[in-house]
């Protein structure tokens, strides 16, 4: 088996990049994103009776549940073909026949996938970035980059499950199927039976273990990195008193995002060589 090189997965990175470019995925996302993430921001307050841009942490909480239900859909439906796709066209075989070897191919798309993910997404919400500088000065900036970072992030590990979900299908129908399923288990159907656990057994769970499942999930660790990087926030939704001091840590939950990112891509690199 040849030795890993990092030059073919750079050369197959920049053309998955720049397809997504050139056939205007990255432009559609974008948009999608910027319309978004202004109408959110802007009208966030309405049902308080007030609109336009506040401070920066009533802006973030307003655009996390927008991230949390989009941006694991779009990571999802960006990669669930990546491998299988290309095993149905029948040009598997052929990049197989190339002097790369297997992990080099699929880092390489992943790679590919990762940078047109992160462009559109750092585009997308650049606008409100700006206006919350403007508005509230460097300081709101900073701690609105930290969020458009997590929310990359959580793309990040969506992609890198809809990556392992390609590998192990059989077929793009099964692998869209499956992403589907994992977009509501995940963003849906999670929450609602840890909510029944905790309701169930309250009384009898230590302190740690709803906390600990919280960040066993990409959504949430995603939720809990922005609700802890603000103290006020972690007031407002409860979490202050709830989670222990070790899990409260937005470093923690920052880890436990990129395992999710590292976890995933490590097990389909593994499945398909």
């Amino acid at each position: 088996m040849s030795a890993f090189e990092l030059r073919p997965v750079m050369t197959i990175a920049a053309k998955e990049c720049r397809d997504r470019i050139r056939n205007r995925w990255a432009l559609a996302v974008a948009s999608v994103f910027t319309v978004f993430a202004l109408a959110i921001a802007y009208f966030g307050a309405a049902q308080q009776g007030s609109v336009g841009l506040r401070s920066a942490d009533v802006t973030i909480a307003s655009l996390v549940s927008l991230v949390i239900y989009l941006v694991p859909l779009i990571a999802l439906m960006l990669g669930y073909d990546a491998i299988v796709g290309e095993r149905e066209r029948g040009s598997l075989a052929l990049l197989m026949s190339l002097p790369i070897t297997r992990s080099e191919l699929l880092l390489g798309k992943f790679a590919g996938l990762a940078l047109a993910l992160t462009l559109a997404t750092t585009i997308g919400f650049s606008i409100v970035g700006v206006l919350l500088a403007m508005r509230f000065g460097a300081v709101a900036l900073v701690h609105y980059a930290g969020f458009v970072a997590s929310a990359v992030g959580l793309g990040l590990a969506f992609l890198s499950i809809s990556v392992l979900i390609s590998v192990v299908a059989a077929t793009r129908i099964g692998a869209s199927g499956m992403a589907i399923v994992a977009w509501f288990g995940f963003v849906l159907v999670y929450d609602l039976v840890l909510l029944a656990l905790l309701v169930a057994f309250s009384s009898r769970l230590p302190s740690t273990v709803v906390p600990a499942l919280l960040l066993a999930n990409p959504a949430d660790a995603f939720r809990m990195v922005n609700i802890f990087g603000f103290a006020d926030m972690a007031r407002f939704y409860g979490l202050a008193t709830v989670v222990p001091r070790s899990l409260a840590n937005p470093q923690v939950q920052a880890a436990a995002l990129v395992a999710w990112i590292l976890v995933p891509l490590g097990l389909a690199t593994w499945r398909f060589r």
